[in-house]
């Protein structure tokens, strides 16, 4: 480096001389040239020792940053090689632990396989004692085999046919008698108690019911309140339905219009809000605004009384505010033709008088029984099951377990685990299925009987007859005695029940009685 730069140094040196001696002026005569004087040479000099002199501290200063810029290059080196130097420090160190866990892992797998080699090398062994007396034993079997046929006259696959059927024919009629006297004294006994325990429930309860529909009517004082009801150009009318969400219908009926509404909670606040204004006289869309706002505060606080009413009455305490609220919406829905709240109140008496019976917890027994249709107060405006959706409800405000299950069990879409779930169902059918309590549709009843007849005459080629009796509280198939034995006749019974369950909703039960009968005809002549 410093060789370079005294080169470069002189090369100046000569540049700035020879510029000098071009600077000098020069006369025109070419044939003859004047020798420069001392006093030039020495002029000469010293600008060329300036010109050196400059140079070399260019030189110097080149030189001095040079090294200053190889010095940090130099230290940026040495700090990547020593960064890089503990990169391969570290991935030797990681690389070494490898090695020694592959190490470790190669033993243990050698000592596995010496180990599957000597169990190997036994169950061989075994397996070659095994195949012997295998052999043995089945040369023993075919003499053996052999001996029998000559003494008994039949081959081997004869004789197993003939003891096999006889088997299973004394084994089916063992167990249709053991299944029979079973089910014989367990219904007896069930029967006895479940009547005796029914009984004393329905006895002591006894409720009035209901029926309404998704229409309400309203009698007016005169058929002039319906022009101010419509008002100029049907504006309150308009202002009425946007408002309240319950259609008004006025039609040619006297003195008299109709409100109609899926929802009974909107229905009847639309109801009180127009007989506060026919009431009032001033019918306008401010006013009718106010007046339903009032009512709509009015539906709520007879709702929370209605549900603080059936607690009081059913002698609960404690319930968080809004399950009383969604029980108290209760009262203005109706389930064929049932009032809902009605229906809960009397389950959970029902409930609980059988679990007084049975010796069980009545508080929590009612509990669950007045909670288990708290869904259809939400089942307009949630999709799915009121079940579940009432057992979210209840599982949400703090209900304990035991009463959420019995709410998601009572129409058994879950598998029911708790005696209280088994009260509950029991309440609701018994509720449910009492002439008078529910009705439905003549369609919706015809469609139903057509269908547990179709299910019977479906189970088997022997069925001969089917009827549905008891307005559909019981199902008579006849069978041909030729094709169905007994033992078939109770599979067709309990196919057909399965059935039923699996397709058909319905209160209460059905039952399936399969009639076979002999009949043994001769003429005298």
């Amino acid at each position: 480096m410093g060789s370079v730069l005294l080169g470069a140094a002189l090369l100046v040196t000569l540049v700035a001389l020879l510029v000098v001696l071009l600077r000098r002026p020069h006369g025109l005569q070419t044939s003859t040239i004047k020798a420069p004087t001392e006093e030039e040479l020495a002029a000469l000099h010293g600008e060329a020792d300036g010109v050196r002199a400059q140079a070399k501290a260019d030189a110097q200063g080149i030189l001095h940053k040079a090294q200053s810029d190889a010095q940090s290059a130099r230290a940026e080196i040495d700090e990547e090689a020593k960064a890089v130097k503990e990169d391969l420090r570290t991935i030797r160190e990681d690389l070494e632990r490898r090695e020694t866990r592959l190490a470790e892992r190669e033993q243990r797998l050698d000592d596995e396989l010496r180990r599957l080699a000597e169990r190997t090398d036994r169950l061989s062994t075994v397996e070659r004692g095994l195949d012997d007396r295998e052999a043995e034993l089945a040369k023993l079997g075919d003499e053996r085999r052999q001996v029998l046929e000559r003494a008994a006259g039949l081959t081997m696959e004869q004789a197993k046919g003939e003891l096999v059927t006889a088997i299973e024919n004394q084994a089916k009629r063992e167990a249709v008698l053991l299944t029979r006297e079973i089910e014989g004294k367990a219904r007896e006994e069930g029967d006895k108690r479940a009547r005796k325990i029914v009984t004393l429930a329905i006895q002591r309860v006894a409720s009035e019911q209901t029926a309404e529909s998704v229409v309400s009517v309203l009698h007016l004082p005169s058929d002039e309140m319906k022009g101010r009801i419509i008002g100029r150009e049907g504006r309150n009318i308009r202002a009425f339905e946007s408002t309240t969400g319950v259609n008004l219908i006025i039609d040619d009926t006297p003195e008299a219009v109709l409100l109609s509404c899926f929802d009974p909670v909107r229905r009847e606040v639309g109801r009180l809000t127009l007989d506060k204004l026919v009431l009032d006289g001033r019918i306008h869309p401010q006013r009718i605004e106010e007046i339903y706002e009032r009512s709509k505060s009015e539906v709520e606080d007879l709702c929370v009384r209605a549900g603080e009413d059936a607690l009081v009455d059913l002698g609960i305490t404690e319930m968080h505010p809004e399950l009383i609220a969604l029980l108290g919406q209760l009262r203005y829905r109706t389930s064929y033709g049932q009032n809902v709240l009605k229906h809960l109140i009397e389950s959970a008496h029902l409930a609980g008088i059988m679990a007084a019976e049975l010796r069980l917890p009545m508080s929590l027994v009612k509990r669950c029984t007045l909670l288990h249709d708290i869904g259809k107060a939400l089942t307009h405006e949630v999709e799915g099951s009121h079940a579940l959706i009432g057992a979210e409800i209840a599982r949400r405000y703090g209900e304990e377990d035991d009463v959420v299950h019995a709410i998601e069990a009572h129409h058994n879409e879950v598998e029911v685990r708790t005696v209280e779930a088994v009260l509950t169902q029991a309440a609701d059918a018994i509720s449910g299925s009492r002439p008078g309590a529910r009705r439905e549709s003549l369609e919706a009843y015809v469609k139903r009987l057509e269908r547990l007849e179709e299910i019977a005459k479906s189970k088997h080629e022997g069925v001969d007859k089917v009827f549905a009796m008891q307005a559909g509280r019981e199902i008579r198939v006849m069978v041909k005695p030729d094709l169905v034995d007994d033992i078939q006749a109770q599979v067709i019974a309990r196919d057909i029940a399965k059935q039923v369950e699996d397709e058909l909703t319905y209160p209460g039960q059905i039952r399936v009685t399969v009639v076979r009968e002999s009949r043994a005809t001769e003429f005298a002549r």
